[in-house]
């Protein structure tokens, strides 16, 4: 016996609300394990005043990706972290680029700014020579 119309737009509905879950986890995954992305988190979670200022245990979100902030393309990588703790909670934004295709991402400044507009400086590269200076 054919199933009825109805049934079938349902499941339909159905299957293609889990296969967009299933699409949005994977790219969150994707994101969360960039080298541009760690290198951030290490940033945030090695700086006393920003650990002081959200509390700890960290809480580190889900990106909007929706959010026009957010930018990754094969040489240059701008993100905007949602972050909490359990006194304030804020954006870590990223920006990272590279020389070359599948060469090393590098840091180019990573701050963290609070829902009250303060804003933490995290990273920033040295302008002087090539080394990197960790605010």
């Amino acid at each position: 016996m054919p199933m009825p119309l109805g049934k079938q737009v349902f499941l339909a509905g159905v299957a293609a609300s889990g296969s967009c879950a299933i699409l949005y986890y994977l790219v969150q995954k994707t994101f969360s394990r960039a080298s541009y992305y760690q290198l951030a988190l290490e940033q945030l979670h090695s700086h006393p005043e920003a650990l002081e200022a959200l509390g700890t245990p960290l809480n580190v979100h889900y990106l909007q990706l929706t959010d026009k902030y957010n930018f990754v393309d094969i040489a240059d990588a701008k993100l905007k972290i949602p972050v909490s703790g359990p006194k304030s909670e804020g954006h870590l934004y990223v920006s990272s680029s590279r020389d070359a295709p599948f060469k090393r991402w590098n840091l180019q400044e990573v701050f963290l700014e609070l829902k009250d507009g303060q804003q933490i400086p995290l990273f920033k590269p040295s302008r002087d020579n090539d080394e990197v200076k960790k605010e």
